[in-house]
């Protein structure tokens, strides 16, 4: 045990002398942090839309304001003598809503008032969003202005989690475990590459201490690096996305150390394994943040993911992370909800660690 404190010791005082190497380990993940999370938002609103009154009646006006009360589309001006396709055509609008003529009449008949719309199906989800959000627009003002008055059925809804429909609350959560999947491993992976790149590990093979004392103390040294950024981080982003504890956080500051440690692991066995800083941080990048970004449920939700793709995504630290933050920050469910989290970790964590041990014993008993 003493070797292993001495070693993490070294480590960590190293690590503190490069000045740059401590301020770009502590900043640049909050920088990371505020640039996805500014960037990616799954809320659409304030979209463009133009709109044809052929009618000019008062009803249609009242319809048209309540295009305008929505906050998903913003009318903007259209000249009299250009047509409504032509804004689509010059991206001047998100989409073109003609009113017919005999638009009043029709509803006061008791007829169906078609209105069109056009809408740009360059972006699929977004344009699903706004059929969505035109329907529900139709709806309410047919409830409001309708002859037949209230509907025989009034589907009453309400978000059990998340009421606001706020997008930063799933973001969020995401977007810190996506942070935590890079720089921990990386910095990991550094040290240990580092030692065999520049032949320093030679020094390791010829003293007394072990491989695995010698792998424990670059952990640890590094652990408690990566614990200084889920400080940071965290802290930047409960007031970033308005995220804040719902139940019990146990599940989640446990599953926060063994989501460390697993990712300090991961970056020591790509070190010990690969003994170049620049390939290391290659594979550290492909294979924690790519395959987080993609393959964890950051922004697609992985039932999604075609089925032959999918298994990898149970090889990922940052889809059981990712799970457990949701839950801590929007729906509170617990230890029932979230048991699982921190066993695959631990799970995870053995086996990188198991790799890592091995790399160094080969390399050591060959020396």
């Amino acid at each position: 045990m003493k070797r292993i404190i001495a070693q993490t010791r070294k480590e960590l005082t190293q690590f503190s002398r490069d000045r740059l190497t401590v301020v770009l380990a502590l900043v640049l993940p909050l920088i990371l942090m505020w640039l996805i999370g500014s960037s990616v938002s799954l809320t659409v609103s304030d979209l463009p839309v133009v709109i044809q009154d052929f009618d000019q009646t008062p009803t249609s006006r009242r319809y048209v304001e309540t295009i305008r009360a929505s906050l998903t589309f913003r009318i903007v001006s259209l000249p009299i003598t250009a047509a409504p396709e032509s804004a689509l055509d010059k991206a001047q609008a998100r989409a073109a809503i003609i009113i017919p003529a005999k638009f009043e009449a029709d509803l006061e008949r008791g007829r169906t008032a078609e209105v069109q719309w056009l809408i740009d199906g360059t972006d699929a989800n977004t344009a699903n969003i706004m059929r969505n959000d035109a329907a529900m627009i139709a709806q309410a003002f047919n409830r409001q202005n309708g002859p037949s008055g209230a509907p025989a059925i009034d589907a009453q809804m309400r978000f059990w989690f998340n009421p606001g429909h706020d997008s930063d609350q799933y973001i969020g959560p995401a977007v810190f475990g996506l942070v935590l999947a890079l720089f921990p491993p990386l910095l990991a992976a550094l040290a240990m590459s580092r030692e065999g790149e520049q032949k320093t590990i030679l020094q390791v093979y010829v003293a007394s201490i072990h491989a695995h004392e010698y792998l424990l103390g670059k952990i640890l040294a590094y652990m408690i690096v990566a614990v200084a950024e889920w400080v940071l981080t965290l802290a930047l982003a409960i007031p970033m996305f308005g995220i804040w504890f719902h139940g019990d956080p146990t599940p989640f500051l446990v599953s926060s150390f063994l989501y460390l440690f697993c990712n300090v692991c991961f970056g020591a066995m790509a070190g010990a394994s690969i003994p170049n800083q620049a390939a290391a941080i290659q594979a550290v990048q492909n294979v924690c943040f790519l395959l987080s970004f993609l393959l964890a449920g950051f922004v697609f939700p992985i039932s999604n993911i075609p089925p032959w793709l999918r298994w990898i995504s149970g090889l990922v630290p940052a889809r059981y992370f990712i799970e457990v933050s949701r839950d801590v920050f929007v729906r509170g469910g617990g230890w029932s909800a979230t048991w699982h989290v921190p066993v695959l970790l631990a799970v995870l964590s053995l086996v990188f660690l198991f790799k890592g041990w091995m790399s160094l014993r080969k390399m050591q008993i060959e020396a």
